[in-house]
């Protein structure tokens, strides 16, 4: 299949969990819920993953859909920038996670960071906010908006946390294997971009 079905399969997820949140019409939600296990069963077909993990995802949703935001720390060592080893794939990717509410972009990296690697670290500038569906990761299930947010360590050691099983800083030709649902090499070869040129302008879309 083309990515085209992943993408009708978001969409009429989208409009269905919208239905659903809106409308009071008995009949109307009932089309709704149709079409929410049409796209369930697409998601399935296209991406392998098990029918219910699809409908625990999609019935969790509540309210109007909107691309979820993925924050990612930047943290520069001399000419090697720092990566963790993520359990689930046992790939590395930069410290970070879904945003969490109540805190700000800047507040959630520094959390991450602490979490995931150990250290204590400040946010200094947003270098990038990409949609995933422009870059080349594998298909998800979610619209995702990823940020980019370069750091500097103020203290802590590098610790593994409950996610991730290693942490080591990498140059730029001779990165690990990448958790490409993640962060890919191309993201983050224009974050070492960044390092080069520190007059470079926050990259977006």
């Amino acid at each position: 299949m083309s990515d085209k079905w992943l993408e009708w399969a978001k969409r009429i997820q989208a409009l269905s969990q919208s239905g659903l949140a809106f409308s009071k019409d008995v009949f109307d939600r009932e089309r709704y819920e149709e079409l929410r296990g049409i796209s369930t069963e697409i998601m399935q077909e296209y991406t392998g993953l098990e029918m219910k993990k699809i409908k625990d995802l999609f019935t969790n949703e509540e309210g109007y859909q909107t691309p979820k935001v993925d924050v990612r720390g930047v943290v520069f060592k001399g000419n090697k920038i720092l990566m963790v080893k993520e359990k689930i794939d046992d790939k590395w990717s930069l410290p970070g996670g879904f945003c969490d509410i109540g805190l700000s972009p800047g507040e959630n990296i520094a959390k991450e960071i602490k979490e995931e690697a150990g250290y204590d670290a400040i946010p200094l500038k947003l270098l990038a906010l990409l949609d995933m569906n422009k870059h080349p990761h594998p298909p998800q299930p979610y619209h995702y908006y990823k940020i980019f947010i370069q750091c500097r360590v103020t203290g802590g050691e590098a610790k593994s946390g409950v996610e991730t099983k290693g942490i080591g800083f990498f140059e730029e030709k001779h990165l690990p294997e990448l958790s490409v649902g993640r962060n890919t090499e191309s993201q983050i070869k224009m974050l070492f971009e960044f390092l080069r040129d520190q007059r470079k302008e926050t990259v977006f879309d």
